[in-house]
């Protein structure tokens, strides 16, 4: 990985942003993505573990700002499959669970999936489909997407940047203070009722 910049966000989840979507759609799309991922949460960790372009993906919170209750992410870990025990070693960290005994040095995807992950009882798979459109307003990046997790269809903003201030600022511009402020991981944990910790 090259030098990671942690970015600050807000997100909310609502079924109707309202006037607060119409003010960014007013703005060039300025990218479009669709992607399908697949999750693992953990009962023991509130970091982001996913597998997304055949990749194992970690970004754990760094910090919250205790009064906009904006959170700053960073990336942990990009590693491609068949995936080696070292490289598990942060897997299992991050889900805050102790290693099993691995009888191989290295996992392809569906021995990951099959042998390593469903098993587990404190790890739940959730495949989640993202539909998102891009946005630059006021220098911050923002999206809207249309998101499944399994099959429950939801709706996203979000705001990033590396200066809290611009994003807290864009935030109230965009009508979106009203919202709570709630991430991936949270959003699912409460979706299949599994405690956020």
């Amino acid at each position: 990985m090259g030098k990671i910049i942690p970015r600050w966000e807000f997100r909310s989840f609502q079924t109707n942003f309202g006037k607060a979507e119409e003010l960014i759609k007013k703005h060039e799309v300025t990218r479009i993505r669709e992607s399908s991922e697949v999750y693992i949460l953990s009962q023991k960790s509130n970091d982001n573990t996913k597998v997304r372009d055949e990749l194992m993906d970690i970004k754990t919170p760094l910090r919250v700002n205790v009064q906009t209750k904006l959170e700053q992410w960073t990336v942990l870990m990009k590693a491609g499959f068949p995936i080696h025990i070292n490289e598990l070693a942060l897997v299992y960290k991050a889900f805050g669970l102790q290693m099993p005994y691995c009888e191989r040095d290295e996992y392809t995807y569906q021995e990951y999936i099959e042998t390593l992950i469903k098993p587990n009882p404190d790890l739940q798979m959730v495949k989640v489909y993202k539909n998102r459109y891009g946005y630059l307003v006021d220098n911050c990046i923002i999206e809207i997407a249309e998101v499944k997790f399994d099959e429950i269809k939801k709706k996203t903003i979000a705001v990033e940047h590396m200066d809290p201030e611009l994003v807290q600022k864009t935030v109230a511009k965009l009508g979106l203070l009203q919202f709570e402020n709630i991430n991936y991981i949270k959003e699912m944990k409460r979706t299949f009722g599994m405690n956020y910790i």
